[in-house]
């Protein structure tokens, strides 16, 4: 079955207590899944690109003029009648009154975690797994209780935790295996105390051992890996585009990509830039968050690099 490019839209816009919203559309009528909820978007045409697909067919179909679009993820879907690549966009800015031309309804949605169902249904099939990567906060905290100390860490986590941090990973290697597990047991507990997720890293065992949300598979796990390994999240550090792939391939909720800067902890090693990340990241297969000398500040180059957030070390916990 021949491969269809498609260009899909997160269209955004804040909300009135600041949670972000994005716009659904019916399909009309006549239409194949006639009645069925999908991002806005369509076909790219010969000759064009993704994001010049985007622009024309949000003209076309809303009347409204795209100010910026961020690459975000891609995925395939296989229809009875199509097998489709569909290439989703942040569109962050726009300008224009939404006049629809195509669906039979509009409907503004809430990105919120925990996941929530839309409250229009049914989604269309491809576009379904898609509101459980919006749900993802746009930061992701990293864990170094080995270099600070496990009472340290537990204090910062707690402090970052208060405000407002929704997705962490344990990242201990160093730590023996008694400390390592004592200390993952307290995390995981102080998370779950704020409604924030924990992902274990590399020990499959002790994410399942301590009711952690889920496992995040350093590189040499990913290449390992035969299937998805069993947890409601699973994540993956990657540094090449084979890796992005793989990790996609293996069914990963979301990844880790890097090093854009040089950090503390691995001076020597160079970063790649954020021109090299945009060119390798392109379009994502899956949620990417950057990471390599990183922070918060660094949120809105990354997003229109292509990522979806940002994750980081030392700058997770600084006051």
């Amino acid at each position: 079955m021949k491969l269809t490019e498609v260009a899909a839209a997160v269209i955004e816009r804040p909300g009135e207590d600041g949670a972000i919203e994005f716009l659904l559309g019916q399909r009309a009528p006549g239409s194949v899944y006639q009645g069925y909820w999908e991002f806005p978007g369509g076909k790219v045409e010969a000759g064009e690109t993704p994001h010049a697909a985007l622009v024309r067919e949000l003209r076309e179909e809303l009347g409204i003029e795209v100010l910026r679009a961020d690459p975000w993820l891609r995925r395939e879907h296989v229809y009875e009648h199509a097998h489709v690549r569909l290439n989703f966009f942040r569109v962050r800015q726009w300008h224009g009154e939404l006049q629809d031309h195509v669906h039979s309804a509009l409907s503004w949605q809430r990105a919120e975690f925990p996941t929530v169902p839309p409250t229009v249904a049914p989604m269309l099939p491809a576009n379904a797994p898609v509101l459980a990567a919006l749900a993802l906060p746009d930061f992701y905290a990293i864990t170094h209780a080995a270099e600070i100390g496990i009472d340290a860490q537990l204090l910062a986590l707690a402090h970052a935790l208060e405000g407002g941090l929704k997705l962490v990973q344990l990242r201990e290697p160093t730590l023996d295996a008694a400390r390592r597990s004592a200390f993952v047991h307290a995390a995981v507990d102080l998370c779950h105390q704020f409604g924030a997720r924990a992902l274990v890293n590399g020990d499959a065992a002790l994410a399942e051992a301590s009711g952690a949300d889920g496992l995040h598979l350093p590189a040499r796990q990913l290449a390992s890996c035969k299937v998805r390994p069993d947890f409601p999240l699973v994540a993956a550090s990657c540094h090449t585009r084979a890796e992005l792939e793989r990790a996609a391939e293996l069914g990963c909720d979301f990844t880790v990509f890097g090093p854009v800067q040089a950090t503390a902890s691995h001076p020597w090693i160079e970063g790649i830039g954020w021109e090299a990340f945009a060119s390798l990241l392109a379009v994502s297969p899956a949620p990417t968050f950057a990471l390599g000398g990183l922070s918060a500040a660094d949120l809105d180059t990354a997003q229109r690099a292509g990522a979806h957030g940002i994750a980081a070390v030392r700058a997770a916990w600084a006051d």
